[in-house]
């Protein structure tokens, strides 16, 4: 059985992009998202999300996947940072109402000091419609890396 979302996340109630995870590997997991008017950075206008939000989408697939690997291994989930993201490439300008759309990650390097790449795609009826490559960062102690900004 697949985890709940929202204890994969160490985001709160609104922000929790995603649905559900669908999917979940060593190295990948997969979440789906339904775009509907209720969906945080709806827009009237072009009755949908734009597709910008696509990348946030992304994030959050890793950070699930990040947060279901550290379950597994009897930790606690952790906040992590999207550090940059490299070729965000998407075949339209939003993701229309009712759209179910798949996000898929998989992780390609994941470094000991928590600094990782994630190569990601957003699929609608199995095609690809957005893909780019993530990098991201999770220190191990997060209070440490803060403390100079405090």
């Amino acid at each position: 059985m697949l985890p709940e979302i929202r204890t994969l996340l160490p985001h709160t109630n609104k922000m929790v992009l995603l649905d559900r995870v669908i999917a979940v590997e060593t190295d990948t997991l997969s979440a789906e998202v339904i775009i509907t008017a209720e969906s945080l950075f709806y827009d009237k206008a072009v009755n949908g999300v734009g597709a910008w939000v696509g990348i946030e989408y992304m994030a959050q697939a890793i950070a699930a996947w990040a947060g279901y690997k550290r379950l597994l291994q009897g930790g606690s989930v952790k906040i992590g940072f999207l550090v940059g993201t490299r070729r965000y490439e998407t075949s339209r300008s939003f993701f229309a109402e009712g759209s179910i759309l798949q996000i898929h990650v998989r992780c390609l390097l994941q470094a000991n000091n928590g600094l990782a790449s994630f190569e990601c795609t957003i699929d609608e009826a199995q095609l690809p419609i957005a893909s780019a490559t993530l990098n991201v960062f999770q220190p191990n102690d997060l209070g440490e890396f803060l403390q100079p900004y405090a």
